[in-house]
C-alpha cells in the first residue's frame, strides 16, 4: 500500500470519529436539539490534545530538572566527601606531627641533661617543635612528619653513641674498684645499704624515660650502672687520714701489745703526736661520734655504697653527728684513748660491716686515682657541692 493510500485511510478514520452530532436536551418538559458539528469536535479535541502536550512538556521539564539537580547534588556531595577526607587526613597528620614533636622535645630534654657531663652541650641534636611544621596540606604535613622522624633517628644514634661513652666510663670505674680490692659483684648490696631519699621519677612533658624509646632506655640503664660504680669509686677512702709517715701496726694477724697472744688487727695504726689533726679519707657523712669499747674515742664516716671508715683512740672531736664532710676535712685529733699504748690513730675501712685492708686504698696507683678524680669532678659538677672532693 502506498503512503498516499495509507494517509487517505487515516483521514477516513479521523473523519469517522468526528461527525456531526445532535444532542437531545430535555429542560422543563421541553426537548431541544443541540447540534455539535464535526469541525467543533475536531477543534475541542485539538485543544485538549494541546493542553495535554503542554502538561507533558511541563512535567518532563520538571523531571529533567530534578534529574539534573540530583546529579549536581551527587557531584557536590562527592566533592565535599573528598574535601572532608582530605581535611581528616590533614588533621590526623597534624596530630601525628604534634605527638612526634612533643616526643622529640621530651627526648631532647633528657639528652641535654646528660650531654654537658660528657661531651659538651653543642653536640646535642637540634630541637623540633610542632609549630615548626607547615599545616597547609596532607602532603606538606607528611613531609614535616618525615623530617621529624629523621630527627628521631639522629637522636637514637646520638643516644647510642652516648651509651658507648657511658659504658666505657663504667668499665674504667669497675676496673679501678677491683684495684681497691673490692669485687664489683658485691656492690648492688652495698649500694642498697647506702642509698635513700624520696623517689622522684624523671619526667619531661609528662613522659617517663621508659616512654622515650629503646635507645633512651638503654642509655638510662647504662647511666644507672655508671652512676653506681663511679659513686662507689669516689667513696673509696684513698686520702691519707693523718699527716704522719710511720705505720706501727699493719692490717692482719699480729702479737697483741697487751697480752702477747696472737690477735687479728682490723686496721692500720699511724703513730704521731697527741693532738695531730685527723682527716677524712673520703667525702661522706659522720655516722658516729663517741666511745666504743677497746677503741676509745671514735669517729665513723659513712661514704655511701656500704663503705665506712673508722678513726679511733682520739683525744678530741672536730665534727658532729650527721655532719657532711669533704675528703681531707679535719674531723678529730690524735690521742691514746681506749685500749692504746700511746698516741696514735687506728684507721679502719669497712665494706658492709666487714673490715678490709686499708693499704689497698691508701696505696692506690696513679691511674686509678686519675679515674677516681674524673668521677669526682663529674659528681661534684652535677651536685654543685663538695660531695665529690677527697
Amino acid at each position: 500500500m502506498s503512503i498516499s493510500a495509507r494517509g487517505g485511510a487515516f483521514r477516513d478514520r479521523i473523519s469517522a470519529l468526528f461527525q456531526d452530532r445532535e444532542i437531545f436536551v430535555r429542560t422543563g418538559g421541553q426537548v431541544k436539539f443541540v447540534k455539535v458539528s464535526a469541525r467543533l469536535q475536531r477543534l475541542l479535541a485539538g485543544g485538549l490534545l494541546a493542553i495535554m502536550l503542554v502538561l507533558v512538556a511541563i512535567t518532563g521539564t520538571a523531571i529533567v530538572r530534578d534529574l539534573l539537580g540530583a546529579a549536581d547534588r551527587a557531584e557536590f556531595a562527592q566533592r565535599q566527601a573528598k574535601v572532608d577526607a582530605e581535611a581528616k587526613r590533614v588533621a590526623e597528620y597534624r596530630d601525628r606531627v604534634g605527638e612526634v614533636a612533643a616526643d622529640l622535645d621530651a627526648r631532647q630534654d633528657y639528652l641535654e641533661t646528660l650531654t654537658g657531663e660528657f661531651r659538651g652541650s653543642d653536640v646535642a641534636p637540634p630541637k623540633a617543635a610542632a609549630n615548626d611544621a607547615p599545616k597547609t596540606s596532607a602532603t606538606d604535613i607528611r613531609g614535616a612528619l618525615k623530617s621529624l622522624l629523621a630527627i628521631r633517628v639522629r637522636q637514637d644514634r646520638y643516644a647510642l653513641a652516648l651509651t658507648r661513652t657511658v659504658e666505657r666510663r663504667a668499665q674504667r670505674a669497675e676496673s679501678a674498684i677491683r684495684d681497691f680490692g673490692i669485687d664489683p659483684a658485691r656492690l648492688p648490696r652495698a649500694a642498697a645499704d647506702a642509698r635513700g631519699g624520696p623517689f622522684v621519677e624523671w619526667r619531661a612533658h609528662g613522659r617517663k624515660v621508659s616512654d622515650l624509646g629503646s635507645a633512651i632506655a638503654t642509655l638510662d640503664k647504662a647511666l644507672i650502672r655508671m652512676e653506681r660504680l663511679e659513686r662507689t669509686l669516689v667513696a673509696m677512702p684513698s686520702a691519707r687520714p693523718a699527716n704522719v709517715e710511720m705505720v706501727t701496726s699493719s692490717y692482719g694477724y699480729r702479737r697483741d701489745p697487751f697480752t702477747g697472744a696472737a690477735a687479728f688487727h682490723s686496721g692500720l695504726d699511724f703513730r704521731g703526736s697527741r693532738g695531730t689533726p685527723i682527716m677524712a679519707a673520703a667525702p661522706g657523712r659522720v655516722s658516729f661520734v663517741g666511745r666504743k669499747s677497746g677503741y676509745g674515742n671514735v669517729v665513723e664516716i659513712d661514704h655511701g655504697q656500704g663503705i665506712v671508715t673508722r678513726y679511733a683512740h682520739l683525744s678530741g672531736f672536730a665534727v658532729r653527728l650527721g655532719q657532711r664532710v669533704a675528703g681531707g676535712t679535719s674531723i678529730a685529733r690524735m690521742g691514746s684513748t681506749g685500749r692504746s699504748t700511746g698516741p696514735h690513730l687506728h684507721f679502719e675501712v669497712r665494706l658492709n660491716g666487714q673490715a678490709m685492708d686499708p693499704r689497698k686504698f691508701l696505696e692506690a696507683k696513679a691511674d686509678v686515682l686519675e679515674i677516681k678524680a674524673v668521677a669526682q669532678r663529674r659528681i661534684t659538677d652535677r651536685s654543685g657541692t663538695t660531695e665529690g672532693k677527697s
